[in-house]
């Protein structure tokens, strides 16, 4: 969660890192600060509560002279947002300081122990008994003083670490907790992420765990906790860097949602030649594939909901029964899983701590597993028997958008891969399908350009909404005290059935995640089950209705909801009339598709509506408070 990023070479390293860590703000932007070796005997720091932007004013007033720095953007877990809190921390003669990401499981007993040896604490945060703990085993080496408190930590880490006595070099190591070396020319990076080196240089290395960094200049020296040297494969990265900007957008999110048809073009080209699949990386043989009786996916957030709509997919085109399981749940109980078993682990970032947890618990039990992840040489794909690449490039927006459809669109593919391998050879049905299939990035382009030449009237929409919600929400709290105690507050149902059931959950958690709106996602046959207590005047029902084999189901859902006073914006295929006749609030048009394939489209408008309406309440789209893009701790 948090983002780590270190500079040592000959330029100004200040403005170096302050880039470095408005790439990195996406993983938690409650506080930041910057470390600085500035040549005195002790380290010039500049830290502070809220976003890079009030750092980046801080350094403009007070900027920090020096060529070796290590900067930090956080994203609380022990202790609230505030300067004492931020990162880097110091030791008592600020000579020492450290950035660190992840928890510290047995801080507790480490600050009482430092605390009866004299040590004062300063903040409330796990990582300052690591800056006390280098200190007490500083003898000169910072090397060996970084390996010697490491070995009394319990938990999940990546740690960069300076001191004023040895300039120029930065100290850095991990566990669990991702970090990404980058190799420059008499200079070196270091980062939480591979995206934030890509200005700088193309190639880095993967700390592994337990891997221990001394950097300086260009020169690295790697080495196990024990100070054994070891040896870590160069990677040469080809992203575009300018993927990782707005593009001329207004927000990351809107360009990430526009990018959707061209991933999903560049992963159907890439993996499916005529009728067969193939992925090179898979690392799996077919002959153990076969043997798979069963499929268990597990993944978190946004990752689920691919999971889920996996489920319907590989039911659909196989005769093995498919399982999905939250990664939270699945680690702490006793998953009945073995060596006939594939475990799918889905994650953007490849680092989701509960993610990595459960592929780990797989694992001990025999199971074969399998990753699908964005991220080149992430954990998850490291240490799964075989890996999936989505390809997607760098996601910015916290709330995802195109991970999500890249995620399915690699699901989608993987799941005719088995009926392929299954059959021992491409079927005419599996022809036809990746035939279809092929279209859909045009289909969704549609979708898109239609967003595009009718932008004034979706802002108009989110307008109206915005009136209607706080005209009904100052009705309610203008109501009598018994009514108010039975009318809800203004929320969102988000209906669906069969496949796009995931679907409904994807788009309430997208609106949950950057209007703050309170939503809820319900596969449409149980709302008579409880939902339909809720609907009165004031919720809001979106409606997802495309033709499908429970198209007529979706209908005498929607009435039901009209008979009840519910505000209604359904989603169907084009040149809906059945729908329209019942007089919904507005209505969203996709083009026609096979229903196995609508949940690639109808998502596109459920993001849509949750970014305009976001957009209308001048909400922090790329940024919503309290989340974080990459949830390495538990």
């Amino acid at each position: 969660m948090c983002g780590i990023f270190g500079y040592t070479g000959k330029k100004e390293a200040q403005g170096l890192v302050l880039e470095g860590l408005k790439h990195l703000e996406y993983r938690g932007y409650d506080s930041s600060g910057i470390a600085v070796q500035n040549g005195f005997d002790h380290l010039a720091v500049r830290k502070t509560d809220g976003k890079i932007k009030r750092l980046e004013e801080i350094l403009k007033a007070h900027p920090l002279k020096g060529t070796t720095a290590i900067g930090h953007t956080r994203w609380a877990t022990h202790g609230t947002p505030s300067p004492q809190n931020a990162h880097p921390h110091l030791d008592h003669e600020s000579q020492i300081a450290v950035v660190h990401n992840g928890i510290i499981e047995n801080y507790f007993d480490l600050k009482k122990t430092l605390e009866e040896e004299g040590v004062r604490f300063r903040s409330e945060t796990d990582t300052e008994v690591i800056v006390h703990l280098v200190s007490k085993y500083y003898k000169g080496n910072l090397e060996n003083a970084v390996r010697a408190a490491l070995r009394n930590l319990k938990g999940t880490y990546a740690v960069a670490v300076i001191a004023s006595h040895e300039p120029g070099k930065i100290v850095a190591a991990k566990c669990d907790s991702p970090l990404v070396l980058g190799l420059g020319t008499n200079e070196s990076y270091l980062a939480s992420d591979v995206s934030a080196v890509l200005e700088h240089t193309r190639r880095v290395i993967f700390l592994e765990n337990g891997d221990v960094v001394s950097l300086s200049g260009g020169k690295f020296q790697l080495t196990d906790l024990a100070g054994k040297p070891v040896s870590r494969k160069t990677n040469v990265i080809d992203w575009d860097v300018a993927r990782a900007r707005k593009g001329g957008f207004e927000h990351f999110m809107l360009k990430e949602i526009f990018e959707q048809p061209e991933i999903l073009s560049a992963i159907l080209k890439e993996r499916a030649s005529g009728s067969r699949i193939h992925f090179e990386e898979l690392k799996i043989s077919e002959t153990k594939l076969k043997r798979i009786k069963r499929i268990t996916i597990i993944a978190c957030g946004t990752a689920y909901h691919a999971g889920l709509t996996a489920k319907y997919i590989f039911e659909e085109f196989t005769d093995i029964p498919v399982w999905v399981d939250t990664s939270s749940e699945f680690r702490y109980r006793d998953a009945k899983v073995g060596p006939d078993t594939l475990v799918v682990a889905i994650s953007q970032s490849g680092e989701t701590a509960d993610t990595l947890a459960g592929l780990r618990e797989a694992k001990k039990k025999k199971a074969l597993t399998l990753s699908v992840c964005n991220v080149l040489g992430s954990s998850l794909a490291r240490e799964a028997h075989g890996v999936i690449y989505t390809h997607a490039g760098p996601e910015i927006a916290v709330a995802s958008t195109k991970a999500y459809t890249a995620q399915l669109t690699v699901l989608y593919l993987l799941a005719f891969y088995f009926a392929q391998i299954a059959a021992s050879g491409p079927s005419k049905k599996l022809a036809g399908l990746l035939k279809e299939f092929i279209r859909v990035p045009h289909l969704m382009q549609n979708i898109l350009d239609r967003y595009k030449r009718d932008e004034g009237q979706w802002r108009e929409n989110a307008h109206d909404f915005n009136v209607r919600y706080h005209a009904q929400l100052e009705k309610y709290f203008n109501a009598d005290p018994e009514k108010r105690k039975r009318s809800p507050n203004g929320f969102f149902l988000y209906l669906g059935r069969n496949i796009n059931y995931p679907s409904a959950l994807e788009g309430a958690l997208k609106l949950k995640e950057i209007s703050y709106i309170p939503a809820e996602g319900y596969a449409a046959g149980e709302m008579k089950h409880g939902p339909i207590a809720l609907i009165d005047e004031n919720p809001w029902v979106i409606c997802i209705a495309p033709q499908s084999r429970t198209y007529d189901k979706m209908i005498s859902n929607i009435q039901e909801i009209r008979a009840r006073g519910g505000c209604i914006i359904p989603i169907v295929t084009e040149k809906d009339e059945a729908i329209r006749r019942l007089d919904p609030i507005y209505v969203i048009e996709i083009p026609p598709v096979s229903e196995i394939f609508s949940p690639l489209l109808v998502i596109v408008p459920l993001q849509l509506i949750a970014y305009s309406v976001a957009r209308e309440f001048g909400e922090d789209i790329d940024q919503p408070r309290n989340l974080a893009k990459s949830v390495t701790v538990e």
